[in-house]
């Protein structure tokens, strides 16, 4: 089984694949992969984020 990356480990690839890219360190065929890897940890990001927010949303009116 793989285990998936963090929501910090996402966002520290990310980081990583955007300071590459503005530096000018990738050549096409690298930029192309970065930029469908950046794809896939925006959208874990974004997944982690939407689950996060329904349980901090549900324990919220548990409380009410």
């Amino acid at each position: 089984m793989i285990e998936k990356e963090t929501y910090n480990e996402s966002i520290e690839k990310l980081r990583a694949i955007v300071a590459n890219i503005e530096r000018g360190d990738l050549d096409i065929d690298e930029l192309s992969e970065k930029v469908k890897e950046a794809s896939r940890l925006i959208k874990v990001c974004k997944d982690k984020l939407t689950k996060a927010d329904d349980e901090v949303k549900k324990i919220l009116e548990e409380l009410q």
